[in-house]
């Protein structure tokens, strides 16, 4: 089991596609986020996940490899490796969890259609971080149909 959580930040002025957020990841062997850390690690969130299905996705498709994933304008990080259908997510080499495939591609794309159905409303329709966001959601979301 991993689940992603995907938090805007409130009180940030008018809604952007740039405004920051946070990204917080959990598994049996860890639980892991951007929030409250010193250096802040928030992050430019639409594009960063946005960034980070393009990326997985990317990397499902090679069916091996490694990624190091840091979130937009973050030192935040997870790093992923994928070998035999399985993919093992971790922070600073400190695991997180492994799983198959199926269920990282379901984990991560709950939390980004629950980030979509919050956040882009509030989006101007012009905004090129939601553009950006909506194309890499489609995209990703085509590996688990």
């Amino acid at each position: 089991m991993i689940a992603f959580r995907f938090t805007p930040r409130p009180a940030q002025g008018g809604p952007s596609g740039f405004d920051l957020g946070d990204m917080s990841v959990s598994g049996p062997a860890a639980a892991v986020s951007s929030a409250d850390r010193a250096p802040d690690q928030g992050m430019m969130l639409v594009p960063s996940v946005g960034l980070l299905l393009d990326q997985v996705r990317a990397l499902l498709d090679a069916g091996r490899g490694t990624l190091a994933f840091h979130g937009v304008d973050s030192s935040f990080r997870l790093d992923f490796s994928v070998a035999k259908g399985s993919v093992a997510v971790a922070v600073r080499k400190k695991a997180i969890a492994t799983v198959p495939a199926p269920v990282l591609v379901d984990a991560l794309l709950t939390a980004a259609e629950a980030l979509a159905r919050t956040e882009l409303p509030r989006l101007p329709a012009d905004d090129p971080a939601r553009d950006d966001f909506v194309s890499s959601l489609a995209a990703f979301r085509a590996l688990h149909d």
